[in-house]
């Protein structure tokens, strides 16, 4: 089971139909678009400048492999541990710059696939809620006035002077 979040425009209101037409579902695990396309999946997902500074990252990282004059085995790891980290935080990013341009997190679901999770979030964003019960505030608890005892125990600031 994956974990989906559910991101909507800030200004949606619960159980209104025409929020979920701008409705963005990010899945919370291991991109492996991002892990084999770095900067490209970013670009395909409009998440630019995002994409920018993957892209930079990878050229810079590349170049840092030539200057260092690491072994090509040694750089082939690194190259796939960064890719590795890229494809960890591809989502976080994503759900980063969702926030950024005013979509908020409004509900997260649990689904074997997207379709499933979907269904799910809809289903919830549009089911009619309760309306909510005021709880009373409970009644103030009456003051009596507190007897002056000695104390017993390690609080000698407590005691009276002998």
């Amino acid at each position: 089971m994956t974990t989906y979040t559910l991101h909507l425009p800030r200004d949606a209101r619960p159980g209104d139909p025409a929020a979920l037409d701008e409705a963005e579902l990010v899945k919370d695990a291991f991109s492996w678009g991002a892990f084999f396309f770095t900067f490209l999946w970013f670009f395909f997902h409009r998440l630019w400048l995002a994409g920018l500074g993957v892209l930079v990252l990878v050229l810079a990282f590349g170049a840092l492999m030539q200057v260092l004059n690491v072994h090509d085995a040694a750089g082939t790891v690194a190259a796939l541990l960064l890719q590795a980290l890229i494809g960890l935080e591809a989502n976080s990013l994503r759900r980063w710059t969702l926030a950024r341009h005013g979509y908020a997190l409004a509900d997260a679901v649990t689904a074997a696939d997207k379709d499933e999770a979907e269904a799910k979030a809809f289903a919830r964003w549009l089911a009619p809620r309760p309306a909510s019960t005021r709880i009373p505030a409970p009644a103030p608890v009456p003051t009596t006035p507190r007897r002056i005892d000695p104390v017993i125990g390690l609080f000698p600031d407590a005691e009276r002077p002998r």
